[in-house]
C-alpha cells in the first residue's frame, strides 16, 4: 500500500500553500492512504488554559470546511483527527475518509495532558479507552493520537490483533522530536507493524513537523522536513505479517 505522511501549518496563508503542495504530491504519487496531523487545519486551541465556546465553535466549523476538501487529495483513504461535539461534550475524534463512504468516526482521544501549552483536559472530554483495529482497504491499523503514542501497553494488543500499521497524528514540539521518534520506533518494533506519524508545524516551534514512516523492524523509511514536508512510501503489508513471527514479538505470544 502506498502511504503518505506530512507536516502541515495551521496559519491560513501558509496552510493554503501547503495544502496545494500536498494535493500535487498525493496526485503525482498515487497515494492510497494519507495521514494528516492531529487537529489539522485549525489553531491550537489547547494552548489556551480556559475553554472558550466561541473558539471551539469556530474551530469545529473551520475543520468541517476543510474536511469537505479531502477529495482534492485524490487518495483512496485519509485519516486524521477533528474537533467533534456531542451534546455538551467535546472530543478530539479520529476519522477515516474515503470517496466511497465519506467521513467515518474512529476512536476519540483518551489520554489528555494538562500543562502549560497543552491544556487538553480543559478542552476535551476523555474519549475511548479501547484501542481496536480499524481498516483502510487491506490495511489493518491502530490509532494512537499524539500523547497516546506513549501508551506502550497498547502495542502488545496490536500485535495480537495483527494490525499492519499504527497511525499517530501528532501536535508535538520541535525540541522533543527525538524522543517522539524513539516512541515511534518502539511502537513499530513491539507491535511488528509499520508506524506512521504526521505532525503539525508552526513558526514558533510549538509544533515541529517531522512526520515519519517506520518499518516493523524499527528502520526509518522516510521522514518529512521543512524542505520536503511530504513523504510517500510503498509499504508491504506482508512484511508486517511476517514480523509478528520474528523477535521480539514471538517471545510474548501465548
Amino acid at each position: 500500500m502506498r502511504v503518505t505522511v506530512c507536516e502541515l501549518p495551521h496559519e491560513p496563508a501558509a496552510l493554503a500553500t501547503a495544502w496545494a503542495g500536498l494535493c500535487r504530491h498525493t496526485a503525482q504519487h498515487g497515494s492510497e492512504l494519507v495521514l494528516l496531523p492531529e487537529f489539522a487545519f485549525v489553531d491550537p486551541m489547547w494552548e489556551f488554559e480556559h475553554f472558550d465556546p466561541a473558539r471551539w465553535a469556530a474551530g469545529e466549523a473551520l475543520s468541517n470546511t476543510w474536511l469537505a476538501r479531502l477529495p482534492e487529495l485524490r487518495a483512496t483513504h485519509v485519516v486524521g483527527t477533528r474537533p467533534a461535539s456531542m451534546a455538551d461534550r467535546h472530543f478530539n475524534e479520529g476519522f477515516i475518509w474515503s470517496a466511497a463512504t465519506g467521513l467515518t468516526p474512529l476512536r476519540r482521544k483518551f489520554f489528555l495532558p494538562a500543562e502549560p501549552g497543552g491544556w487538553e483536559t480543559n478542552w476535551f472530554d476523555q474519549g475511548d479507552s479501547v484501542f481496536p483495529a480499524f481498516h483502510a482497504g487491506a490495511l489493518s491499523f491502530g490509532l494512537n493520537i499524539c500523547t497516546e503514542l506513549w501508551a506502550l501497553e497498547t502495542y502488545a494488543a496490536y500485535a495480537a490483533l495483527a494490525v499492519h500499521a499504527i497511525l499517530a497524528p501528532r501536535a508535538t514540539a520541535a525540541a522533543t522530536t527525538a524522543k517522539w521518534l524513539s516512541a515511534g520506533v518502539v511502537a513499530a518494533v513491539r507491535s511488528g507493524a509499520f508506524c506512521l506519524s504526521s505532525n503539525r508545524v508552526d513558526p514558533t516551534g510549538a509544533c515541529g513537523g517531522a512526520g515519519w514512516i517506520i518499518s516493523p523492524d524499527g528502520q526509518v523509511l522516510a521522514s518529512t522536513t521543512p524542505e520536503a514536508p511530504f513523504a510517500t512510501v510503498d509499504i508491504d503489508l506482508a512484511a508486517a505479517t511476517a514480523a509478528r513471527a520474528s523477535y521480539p514479538r514471538y517471545v510474548f505470544r501465548g
